[in-house]
C-alpha cells in the first residue's frame, strides 16, 4: 500500500499487482497521444502477454490509476538475443546486462496521478525484483518522455563514434536513487531501541523469553564465534542478523540429503560418502503379509554399484507392455519392499562441482542420480513376494526394523556458519539479502550459510535466494533447512548458446545425472548442425560463472502444440492467439549447479530472449511408458519453477459419421498420456508463496487423491511437504491391464489416464503402509507400526473397505436360519487371512488376485465362491468369466440385503443381470449368510464353505473365495482413530468444514459421518461425489495457506448448523454378466428405491428407448420436474461413449435439440443413436460449462445504470405459485429479443464455436452458406 497525491484533489492509497489481461480495456481507456508517440501503435493484449514483469495500480475501489510494462529487452529493431552488444558499441561499457535490466515497454496512468504512479510503479519494480538495477527507456526521434518519466529517467550519453543505430536515445533509472542497497554494518547496543519496535511487531516470544533487553545482551555477547549485524537507512536500524559458526552439522547431515554440499564440511581423506556392500539379507522367521513391511529408500541408500544393479535389472526386466494379460501381471512384481517415494519435483541436479577457496570441490551427489533412477525405472509396482508371501513361503527380505540406511559420514573441518537471529522492517525485507556479503566476509573460510526455520513459519524473501535441503525419509526434525552457498553472490551469471568447447564442463556438470548420455548426445547434435536429423530445431544454452559452465538446457521447437492445446489447460496461463508457433519450446534437459538454484528462473527467462521463445513445456510419463519415449527427457531441476497444468476431457467423436469434418488429425492422434508443465514468460519474474506445512492425507481414495491433486495444481502455491500415507501408494501406478480394471465397478472419478496425467508422484511423498496410530499431541503419524510420519494438519480419507467376513459359526446341522444366528455376521474377524480368499479394493489388490488365479486356479477345476451383492461382486463375477473360468465353477452367494434398494436400483437391470448369469451357467444363491469355512476350525485354505439362510443352509466347494460382503473402516484405522480419542460414532464423526475434535486433524470421505447437532443422520459423505468433495476440502484448507483468499486460522462459528451439499452427480459404472456395459449418473441423494422415487408428486418424468439385450438397447434417462436431465441410465452389450453421456446430467431437455417433444412425436427410436449424432458434440465439450455460464451472467446482469437484467424483467411477470400463460411467454420473448440479450447471447455462441473450433469444426460458421 501506498499513497500518492495529484496536483488537485484527494489523495488516493494504491495497491500494487501484477497486470492480468483482463486489465486492458481499462489500461486502453488511459492511452493518450503522448503515450502513441512515445510507445507507438501497441496491442496491449500482447504487451501484458509478453511482459516479463507487468504492474498495474489500483485504488481500493478496484479502479486502474497507472500500469507499465518491463520487457528483457529494448522496444527497437535489434535481436532481443544480441541487444547487450549493441548496446556497448552504442553507450560504451556499462555495468548493465540481461541480469540486472529491464525495459519500459509501456506507461499509462490518469493525467492526474501521472507522477505519483511512475515513481509508485519504479520502486514496485525494484522491489519485486532485488538483482534489478537499471531501468532503460528508449525513446523515438522527435519524442520526450512524459514529464511524469522524465523525472526519474535521465538520458544517457551516446559513446563517441557508435553509428546511432537505435533511432532514438535511451533513458535510465537507477535503483540507488528509488529502493538503495542496504548498508550493513555491526550492530551496536545504541541500535536496540531503533530494533525493539521491529522485533515488537512481528514477535512477543524472545520479549517473553529472555527480557526487555535480550537485543543489548546479544549485541553486547558478539565474538569471533558470533557476529551481529544491523541494516541501517537514514541513520536509523531497519533490520537485524545474527550469525554464529556453531553448527550442528553431523544433525544436519542425519536428517537432511546434505551429500552434494559434503555435509556442511569441507573434504577429508578419512569421509565415507558410499555405503558399504550390503550383505545378503536373512529370511525372515515368520510370514510377512503384504502392506505390512517398509522400507525407507531415500536418495543416498544405494553405491554406485547397487545403481549398476538396477540398471542391468532393468535391461533383463520384459517391458510393459506385455504379450498377453498374464505376462504383464506376471512380469511387473518386484522384489522391493514397500518404501518411502520421495517426490519428484524434490529431486535436485546436483552433479555440478561447488567452487571452494578456487578449488574443485569432490562430487558426492549420489542421492539425487538414485532418485531419477528410480523415477525413470520400468518397475511395476506390484511384488511377487507379496502373493507367494500368501501362499505360506515368504521371500528372503530384509525387514525395517533391521534395515539400517546409510547416511555419509564427514570429519573435515565445518564450513558452514548459522543465521540464528533475522528481522527486518517489512518495508525492506526485499532487500534482505543485502546481509549475505557481509556475513561471508566475518567468516571467510566458511562457504556455506544456514538457517533452520519451523514448518508453519510462511518463506520469507530472504530464503528466496537460499536452496531448500531435502528432507531424509523420514525425518521428524521440525524444521526447514536452507542453505546458501558463497559463490551464489557472484554477479557474472552468464547464459549464452552453448558451442562445442563447453563439452568438457558439461560432461562434470552432468556426470552423475541420470541419462546424461542423452544430454550430451543431443548437445553433440545441437553443436553439429543444430537440428535433428527429422528437421526439428534444437536449441542448446550454457550457464556460465567464473568460466566454469554452472548450467545446461536443451530445448527443441514444440511441434505438437496444437495437441497440447486441445488435451491441456494452458490458455489458463496464456492467450494462445497471442503467441507464435515458433514461440512455443519443449524443455527435455535443464542441469543447474544448485548453488545457483535461486537464478533458475533467470536462466529460464535468458532461454526464452535468446531462443526467441514465449512458452515451455515439459512432459512427465508415469513409470510403465516404453523406455524409449521417457528417455528423451531427463528431470529437471526447474521443476518447481514450472506450473503443472491439468488435461482436459476429451469427446469421442463418431469419426465414421463426421467423415471430412471431423478435427484434424494433430488433435486426434493417440499419444502415451503425460503430465504437462508449463512456465511462460509472464511466469519467469513470479513467485511461488512456499508452504512448508507438513500435510498428511491417509488414504489414496478418490476423496485424498482429489484433495492432493487441488493443492498441487494451485499455480500460485508450491506445497513442499504432501505426504500420502497408503498401503500400496500411489494409485495409477501400475501398466494399463484392461482385465484388472474391470474386476471393480467405476466411480468415474479417475482411471488410468487421468492417473497418468496428474502425475502426482511429482508433489507428493508417498509412504507405502498403513496407519497403526496417530499421536495427537507428538502430532505424529505411526505406519505399520514403527515409522514416525509427523504431520501439522492430518487428513483422514481412507474410505471404508471390504473386509473379511466372519462366520457366524452356526450349527448347519441343526438348520439354524438366519434368524436363529449366534454371531453377527458383522463382527470382525480377527484371525489369519485364508491364502484363498481375496477382497478387493484397488487395483493392487485386483492385480494380486488375477495373477494368483492365472498361475494357481485356472490349471484346477476348482469352484469360486463370490460373496456380495454389491456392483463389485457383479464386476468380479464377468472378469472370472473372461479370464476363461467356466461359469458352472463360478457360486455367487448373495447376502440378505440392508438397503431398501439394490446396488442398480432398476428392476429391468436386475432382471438382466440375473438372465445373464444364468445364462453362463453361474449358480446364484440368494439369501446366504456365511457361516463356517471347512470344518469351522481355523482355516489357512478354504476348502468349502457353509452358509445359513431363511430356510436350508447350504455347503459349497471353494477353490478361491472372494469377498464383497460388506464395506467397513479397516481395523487398524479403527484402532488408531479410537485411540487417538478422536470421536467416533460408527464412522469417525466432523463437521460440516471436515474437522474432528482435534483442529488439526481433518476427515473426508466414506469413513466419516457428520455431528449429530446437524440432525443429518442418514447423510454423509457417501452420499456425494467424492472427486467433488475432495475439491471442496481443498478450499476449506486452502483458507490457511492462500495469501489471495480470506486467512481463517479458526474454524469459524456455525450460526445455522447447516450441512453443505454437493452440485456434481454421483456415477457408478463397469462390466456386468452378460458382457453388459453399465453406467448410471444421478443426482447425490440418499438411496430411495426406484418406485418409491415415482411415487413423489414432483418425480417429474422418465423416457425409454429399447431393452436390456434387445435392440435397441436399454437407455433411461429421467427429466425432473424443471425438464432438466436428472438421471441416466444404460445398459448395453456394445461400448459406448461413458464420458460424452456423463455431460448430459443437468442439462435443460432443450438443449438436448428439444428431446421432450422429438420423444414424443416418436422420432427418437433409439437414445444411444440419437446422442451419437454430431448435432450434439458441442454439448460433451469441456468449457461448454464455462459457455453456459457466461450466458447465465449475461441474463441476470444489468445491461446499464437503472436498468432491469432480465432475471428481474422474468420476475416481474411471471408469479412462482401461477403457471405461465402464452401471453406473458409472448411478452417475455419480446423483451428478450428487444433487449439485445438474444443478440448478445447468439454472440456468445458463435465466440464459443469459434474458439473452440479445433475440437468443434463439425459446425458451419456464419459466411459458409
Amino acid at each position: 500500500m501506498a499513497t500518492i497525491a495529484p496536483k488537485d484533489g484527494p489523495p488516493e492509497v494504491v495497491n500494487a499487482r501484477r497486470t492480468e489481461s483482463l486489465d486492458a480495456p481499462h489500461i486502453l481507456n488511459l492511452v493518450q497521444d503522448s503515450t502513441k508517440t512515445l510507445f507507438g501503435r501497441v496491442n496491449v493484449v500482447d504487451v501484458i502477454e509478453k511482459a516479463v514483469l507487468a504492474v498495474t495500480l489500483c485504488n481500493d475501489r478496484e479502479e486502474i490509476l497507472g500500469h507499465a510494462a518491463f520487457f528483457d529487452y529494448p522496444n527497437t529493431d535489434v535481436d532481443s538475443a544480441t541487444w547487450e552488444t549493441w548496446f556497448q558499441e552504442t553507450y560504451g561499457d556499462q555495468p548493465s546486462n540481461a541480469l540486472n535490466s529491464l525495459f519500459m515497454h509501456y506507461f499509462v496512468a490518469k493525467p492526474e496521478y501521472a507522477h505519483g504512479c511512475a515513481r509508485e510503479i519504479i520502486r514496485t519494480a525494484f522491489n519485486a525484483v532485488p538483482d534489478l538495477h537499471f531501468l532503460f527507456l528508449l525513446v523515438p526521434m522527435g519524442a520526450y518522455p512524459d514529464s511524469s518519466l522524465d523525472e526519474i529517467f535521465k538520458q544517457m550519453d551516446k559513446k563517441e563514434g557508435s553509428s546511432g543505430a537505435s533511432k532514438g536515445a535511451v533513458f535510465v533509472c537507477h535503483r540507488h536513487n528509488h529502493v538503495p542497497v542496504l548498508h550493513v554494518r555491526k550492530a551496536r547496543v545504541e541500535d536496540h531501541d531503533d530494533l525493539t519496535p521491529i522485533f515488537n511487531r512481528q514477535s512477543d516470544m524472545l520479549k517473553m523469553t529472555y527480557g526487555d533487553y535480550f537485543l543489548a545482551e546479544l549485541i553486547e555477547a558478539q565474538d569471533d564465534h558470533m557476529h551481529c549485524l544491523v541494516a541501517e537507512v537514514d541513520g536509523s536500524a531497519i533490520g537485524f542478523m545474527s550469525i554464529s559458526n556453531d553448527v550442528n552439522a553431523d544433525l544436519l547431515n542425519k536428517c537432511f540429503e546434505l551429500g552434494a554440499l559434503h555435509g556442511l564440511r569441507k573434504p577429508h581423506p578419512s569421509d565415507q560418502v558410499s555405503p558399504p556392500e550390503t550383505p545378503p539379507p536373512e529370511a525372515p522367521t515368520e510370514e510377512e503379509r503384504p502392506g505390512s513391511k517398509m522400507s525407507e529408500k531415500s536418495s543416498s541408500s544405494i553405491n554406485s554399484k547397487a545403481e549398476q544393479t538396477d540398471g542391468q535389472m532393468d535391461e533383463r526386466k520384459p517391458g510393459s507392455q506385455a504379450s498377453s494379460g498374464q505376462n504383464s501381471r506376471a512380469g511387473s512384481m518386484s522384489g522391493d519392499p514397500p518404501k518411502v517415494q520421495s517426490k519428484l519435483s524434490d529431486a535436485q541436479l546436483t552433479g555440478a562441482s561447488l567452487l571452494s577457496d578456487g578449488e574443485q570441490m569432490e562430487e558426492v551427489a549420489r542421492d539425487a542420480e538414485d532418485r531419477e533412477s528410480q523415477i525413470s525405472s520400468r518397475k511395476s509396482s506390484i511384488k511377487e513376494e507379496a502373493v507367494q508371501s500368501r501362499l505360506g513361503s515368504p521371500p528372503p527380505f530384509t525387514p525395517m526394523r533391521t534395515q539400517k540406511r546409510f547416511v555419509p559420514t564427514y570429519n573435515g573441518p565445518l564450513n558452514a556458519f548459522s543465521i540464528q537471529l533475522f528481522c527486518i522492517d517489512e518495508r525492506y525485507e526485499m532487500r534482505s539479502g543485502d546481509f549475505l556479503a557481509t556475513c561471508f566476509s566475518l567468516f571467510p573460510d566458511l562457504n556455506f550459510c544456514v538457517i533452520t526455520v519451523p514448518h508453519l513459519v510462511p518463506e520469507f524473501p530472504l530464503l528466496q535466494r537460499f536452496m531448500r535441503v531435502t528432507p531424509r525419509c523420514p525425518s521428524t526434525l521440525p524444521q526447514e533447512l536452507y542453505v546458501f552457498y558463497k559463490a551464489g553472490l557472484l554477479k557474472d551469471f552468464k547464459v549464452r548458446p552453448a558451442c562445442t568447447k563447453d563439452t568438457a564442463g558439461v560432461e562434470n556438470l552432468v556426470r552423475s545425472i541420470h541419462l546424461n548420455e542423452n544430454i550430451l548426445k543431443d548437445l553433440q547434435q545441437f553443436n553439429k548442425a543444430r537440428r535433428d536429423e527429422d528437421g526439428t530445431e534444437i536449441q542448446a544454452f550454457v550457464a556460465e560463472c567464473q568460466g566454469q559452465i554452472v548450467g545446461l538446457s536443451v530445448i527443441r521447437r514444440e511441434e505438437n502444440i496444437e495437441y497440447i492445446r486441445s488435451h491441456y489447460n494452458i490458455e489458463d496461463f496464456i492467450y494462445y492467439n497471442h503467441h507464435k508457433r515458433e514461440d512455443h519450446g519443449h524443455l527435455h534437459h535443464f542441469a543447474l549447479n544448485p548453488i545457483f538454484s535461486h537464478l533458475s528462473k533467470y536462466f529460464i527467462k535468458e532461454i526464452f530472449r535468446q531462443g526467441h521463445k514465449s512458452c515451455l513445456y515439459y512432459p512427465l510419463y508415469p513409470s510403465y511408458i516404453p523406455k524409449e519415449t521417457v528417455d528423451k527427457h531427463s528431470l529437471v531441476s526447474a521443476l518447481n519453477d514450472m506450473v503443472p497444468v491439468r488435461a482436459r476431457r476429451q469427446i469421442t467423436y463418431p469419426l465414421e459419421k463426421l467423415g471430412i469434418n471431423a478435427p484434424s488429425e494433430r488433435v486426434l492422434k493417440e499419444k502415451e498420456c503425460y503430465a504437462l508443465n508449463h512456465i511462460n514468460r509472464k511466469l519467469v519474474m513470479e513467485p511461488k508463496v512456499t508452504i512448508n506445512a507438513r500435510i498428511v492425507v491417509v488414504g489414496a481414495s478418490d476423496v485424498g487423491i482429489s484433495l492432493l491433486e487441488a493443492l498441487a495444481y494451485c499455480p500460485h502455491l508450491r506445497f513442499n511437504n504432501l505426504t500420502l500415507i497408503s498401503p500400496h501408494g500411489m494409485p495409477g501406478e501400475m501398466p494399463p491391464d484392461e482385465l484388472r480394471d474391470q474386476m471393480l465397478g467405476r466411480s468415474f472419478c479417475y482411471d488410468q489416464e487421468s492417473y497418468a496425467k496428474t502425475s502426482l508422484r511429482t508433489w507428493v511423498n508417498v509412504v507405502v503402509g498403513k496407519m497403526t496410530a496417530c499421536d495427537r499431541k507428538k502430532k505424529v503419524v505411526v505406519v505399520n507400526g514403527n515409522t514416525l510420519v509427523p504431520y501439522d494438519h492430518l487428513v483422514m480419507c481412507m474410505g471404508q473397505q471390504y473386509q473379511v467376513p466372519a462366520p457366524t459359526e452356526a450349527d448347519i446341522d441343526m438348520g439354524t436360519t438366519n434368524s436363529e444366528l449366534p454371531n453377527s455376521p458383522d463382527r470382525r474377524y480377527l484371525k489369519p487371512q485364508p491364502k484363498n480368499l481375496f477382497t478387493v479394493n484397488d487395483e493392487y489388490d485386483a492385480a494380486v488376485a488375477l495373477y494368483w488365479l492365472e498361475n494357481y486356479f485356472l490349471k484346477s477345476n476348482r469352484k469360486a465362491i463370490v460373496y456380495g451383492c454389491t456392483l463389485d461382486a457383479y464386476c468380479c463375477v464377468q472378469t472370472l468369466i473372461a479370464m476363461g473360468i467356466p461359469g458352472e465353477n463360478i457360486q455367487l452367494v448373495e447376502p440378505p440385503s440392508i438397503y431398501q434398494s439394490t446396488c442398480f436400483n432398476d428392476p429391468k437391470i436386475d432382471d438382466a443381470v440375473k438372465q445373464a448369469l444364468v445364462s453362463s451357467g453361474v449358480q446364484v444363491h440368494s439369501g446366504y449368510i456365511l457361516a463356517h469355512w471347512n470344518d469351522g476350525d481355523d482355516v489357512s485354505e478354504i476348502t468349502s464353505a457353509s452358509f445359513t439362510s431363511s430356510k436350508t443352509p447350504l455347503t459349497l466347494e471353494c477353490g478361491v473365495f472372494f469377498a464383497y460382503y460388506k464395506r467397513a473402516v479397516d481395523t487398524d484405522a479403527f484402532k488408531a482413530i479410537n485411540d487417538a480419542c478422536l470421536v467416533y460414532d460408527g464412522k469417525l464423526v466432523i463437521d460440516a468444514a471436515f474437522h474432528t475434535n482435534d483442529v488439526s486433524v481433518r476427515g473426508a470421505g466414506t469413513i466419516t459421518k457428520y455431528q449429530r447437532k446437524y440432525h443429518a443422520e442418514q447423510w454423509s459423505h457417501a452420499n456425494f461425489n467424492s472427486k467433488e468433495v475432495g475439491v471442496h476440502l481443498a478450499t476449506e484448507m486452502l483458507r490457511l495457506f492462500d495469501p489471495t483468499l480470506d486467512q481463517q486460522t479458526a474454524p469459524p462459528e456455525e450460526s445455522l448448523n447447516l450441512i453443505p451439499i454437493y452440485r456434481n452427480p454421483k456415477i457408478q459404472g463397469g462390466i456386468l454378466p452378460g458382457c453388459y456395459y453399465y453406467l448410471h449418473v444421478a443426482k447425490p441423494g440418499l438411496d430411495v428405491p426406484l418406485a418409491t422415487q415415482k411415487e413423489q408428486p414432483d418425480y417429474g418424468k422418465e423416457y425409454l428407448t429399447g431393452s436390456p439385450g434387445g435392440k435397441p438397447d436399454y437407455f433411461r434417462i429421467h427429466i425432473n420436474q424443471y425438464n432438466n436431465v436428472e438421471t441416466l441410465t444404460c445398459l448395453t452389450k456394445q461400448a459406448f461413449p461413458c464420458e460424452n453421456f456423463i455431460c448430459l446430467y443437468g442439462l435443460h431437455e432443450r438443449f438436448l435439440n428439444n428431446m421432450v417433444s422429438r420423444f414424443n412425436e416418436k422420432l427418437i427410436p433409439d437414445f444411444y443413436e440419437f446422442f451419437r449424432e454430431t448435432w450434439c458434440l458441442a454439448l460433451y465439450h469441456d468449457r461448454f460449462s464455462d459457455f453456459r455460464d457466461e450466458v447465465r451472467e449475461l441474463l441476470v446482469t444489468s445491461p446499464g445504470v437503472g436498468m432491469d437484467s432480465i432475471e428481474d424483467k422474468v420476475r416481474e411477470v411471471v408469479d412462482e405459485d401461477v403457471p405461465m400463460n402464452d401471453a406473458q411467454k409472448k411478452q417475455l420473448l419480446e423483451i428478450y429479443a428487444s433487449s439485445g440479450s438474444k443478440r448478445a447471447v447468439e454472440t456468445r455462441l458463435l465466440s464459443f464455436l469459434s474458439y473452440n473450433y479445433y475440437h468443434l469444426p463439425m459446425y458451419a460458421k456464419p459466411g459458409m452458406v
